[in-house]
């Protein structure tokens, strides 16, 4: 197939077409999508596949690039297969300029970290129901968790996905989703509140879809609508099925930190203290948090890990 993606023709810089991607994936072991990336900024190069549920049907599309320039479509299969080919380019964050006006901004730490990332690009997959499903796993629990259970529930309810790849699964489909009794998923370590969240969203799949057209501001207000999905659930989807570089998880449980201390050098903030010091970069909120993350890294640890606490106790 031909190259289906030439960055030159939509931003000033290569991007890093890896760092796009990497989005789409919920951990090393997810089962729906395999990212293999060599390389930092524009010189990565690497392949990635990802099976996705499409309102055409299930798709399967397998991906290769070998700078910040150009992606190409080495395969794509099933039903929406031509529809998945579409969304390459937003995946891949070719609707994303970038913010070069982050490295003039005042604070040094912001403008080093851009200038150290300036090939960073937030991509958009326009799948929020794929991208709602591990993002409710990941409520109140470690992410390590979150990424065992994605990957545990996509094997008790996917199926294989199109195409040549051995063990590459779908996402559960809505409409087995939604008739799943929540007490199925006991034994995978998901308890009653996050699995009924699960079905609300399966449920409301067909919408999910039509949503993916709106602008993110009225996106949220849709989300808020759905039991079990509150603002730290909205603030990532948004990131990722929108591609809404301003999306900032309220109430995570690092970000306040990492950016109070790359900020304004406090180990321990609030998602208040967050939100104050982000303010100036508003608009672009959501690609500071990330940016931070690259460049600083976390804030200096204190105490020990949080703990896996068993269904029981919740």
């Amino acid at each position: 197939m031909p190259a289906v993606l030439d960055l030159r023709t939509r931003a000033a810089s290569p991007a890093d077409v890896g760092s796009a991607l990497s989005a789409c994936r919920h951990g090393r072991s997810d089962p729906t999508t395999r990212l293999r990336s060599t390389g930092r900024g524009a010189a990565s190069r690497g392949e990635f596949v990802r099976a996705a549920i499409t309102p055409r049907g299930p798709a399967t599309v397998h991906l290769a690039w070998r700078s910040g320039d150009v992606v190409d479509v080495l395969g794509a299969w099933g039903p929406g297969a031509d529809l998945l080919v579409e969304r390459v380019p937003q995946l891949a964050g070719a609707d994303d300029a970038g913010a070069a006006e982050l490295e003039q901004a005042e604070h040094p730490v912001v403008a080093a970290a851009a200038a150290a990332h300036r090939h960073l690009r937030i991509g958009r997959t326009g799948d929020p129901y794929a991208d709602l499903l591990p993002t409710i796993l990941a409520q109140r629990i470690t992410a390590g968790e979150a990424v065992r259970q994605w990957a545990a529930l996509c094997r008790l309810l996917g199926t294989p996905a199109p195409g040549p790849f051995d063990g590459l699964l779908l996402p559960p489909a809505p409409d087995v989703m939604a008739t799943t009794p929540t007490w199925r998923l006991h034994r995978l370590g998901i308890e009653r509140k996050r699995a009924a969240a699960l079905v609300e969203v399966a449920r409301h799949a067909a919408r999910l879809h039509g949503w993916s057209a709106l602008g993110p501001d009225e996106a949220a207000s849709r989300l808020r609508l759905l039991r079990g999905v509150g603002v730290w659930t909205i603030g990532n989807v948004l990131g990722t099925a929108w591609g809404d570089p301003d999306a900032v998880a309220v109430g995570d449980y690092h970000h306040k930190n990492t950016v109070s201390w790359a900020l304004a050098r406090e180990p321990r903030g609030t998602d208040e203290r967050m939100l104050q010091l982000l303010e100036p970069y508003r608009g672009q909120r959501g690609r500071v948090v990330r940016l931070l993350g690259l460049h600083c890294g976390h804030a200096p640890a204190r105490g020990p890990r949080q703990r896996i606490l068993p269904m029981r106790n919740w």
